[in-house]
């Protein structure tokens, strides 16, 4: 018992260090620049939850990054590494523009469905291209995904300023048509922006908790993911489950995009993503993959974003620094995960040599 409660302290204390490190840091170069490093991170907690208006702005930003680490967590959990979320994300907010903008006349609880739907199949196909060339031949999901996300943005680019797809309103800035209020996902708290989309996020991390942790496919894909030699000898269908796994991690990130889309923007245009899908990548290892993880490591980034906002306006502090903290966060974060990896395949950190059985090093 004691062992298991020490192991979760672990757990839970390298995140917060990795946190506190970043914002230690933070402070640090601020100062260095010349900037108030008390006012700087006071309207940074002032903008993201100094009121009603705030919070929802908070929230607002956490709804897409928690659809985004759900994407990397479930690919991780079978063993692949997806840094395509980006590139899904704009797909499913294509597809989910599309149906949303042309399609009228329907229920419009009907409507958000099939909205909903096909953001999730463009953003699940888009991560199944990935799957598919890993398993056909052999391809890195690591390059695959990165130049995946480059077609996607540059096909968005395409859509927002070429018939059929732009709109074709005179003066409209290129974007693709407006979609209908049928679909506009409806506003939970008053007189603020917060949108429907922040309960839909909660539920789907119910449905990876359940998907992976209640059901025989997402035990399969745990096992394959820790250690694919047992799975495979186990008599699991490994190009099954990484097919299954970067189908569904598809389809959360175009979720993503979709809801914001119909939740806030209510248009598609080049650029619409606060860098979401790269963010969702820090959300997933701070959280450590875990359904409470993502919640709260996706409120926290949600909270940069939104109060970097205020800390630009009253601290005068450029927004880069929002980002620069974000940065060391998710370096922290993969330094904690390359110390696992290494630790399981028995690499060493030192070129040359390798971990043997005992703990020690040997010459590799």
């Amino acid at each position: 018992m004691q062992k298991r409660n020490l192991n979760k302290l672990k757990e839970i204390s390298f995140p917060l260090a990795s946190i506190l490190v970043a914002l230690i840091l933070g402070a640090i170069i601020m100062s260095a620049m010349g900037y108030d490093v008390g006012k700087a991170y006071s309207s940074l907690l002032k903008g993201a939850f100094g009121s009603k208006n705030s919070i929802a702005e908070t929230l607002i930003q956490t709804t897409p990054l928690i659809f985004t680490a759900l994407s990397y967590a479930i690919a991780l959990r079978c063993g692949l590494v997806n840094l395509g979320a980006e590139g899904q994300l704009y797909m499913g907010a294509i597809c989910g523009s599309m149906v949303g903008a042309h399609i009228q006349g329907l229920p419009p609880v009907l409507h958000i469905i099939l909205v909903l739907l096909c953001g999730f199949i463009g953003g699940a196909l888009w991560g199944l291209i990935v799957a598919v060339l890993k398993m056909k031949f052999g391809a890195s999901e690591l390059i695959t995904t990165i130049m995946l996300n480059y077609i996607a943005l540059e096909f968005v680019s395409y859509c927002v300023t070429n018939p059929p797809f732009k709109d074709m309103t005179p003066g409209a800035a290129p974007r693709m048509p407006s979609v209908v209020d049928a679909v506009k996902l409806p506003i939970i708290l008053p007189q603020t922006r917060l949108h429907f989309g922040i309960i839909l996020a909660l539920l789907a991390v119910v449905v990876y908790y359940i998907f992976m942790w209640k059901t025989t496919r997402g035990y399969e894909m745990r096992v394959i993911g820790m250690n694919p030699n047992a799975g495979r000898y186990s008599g699991m269908n490994i190009p099954v489950n990484s097919l299954l796994s970067m189908f569904i991690a598809g389809g959360f990130a175009g979720l993503g995009g979709t809801i914001n889309i119909i939740g806030l923007q209510y248009f598609l245009t080049e650029g619409f993503s606060n860098n979401f899908g790269f963010s969702g990548v820090a959300v997933a290892l701070l959280g450590g993959c875990h359904p409470l993880g993502i919640i709260v490591s996706g409120i926290l980034f949600g909270a940069l974003n939104a109060g970097g906002v205020k800390m630009q306006l009253l601290a005068k502090v450029p927004s880069a620094s929002i980002y620069m903290i974000q940065g060391m966060i998710i370096i922290f974060a993969v330094s904690r995960e390359l110390f696992i990896w290494f630790g399981r395949t028995g690499k060493s950190l030192i070129p040359g040599k390798s971990h043997n059985a005992t703990g020690g090093t040997s010459n590799g």
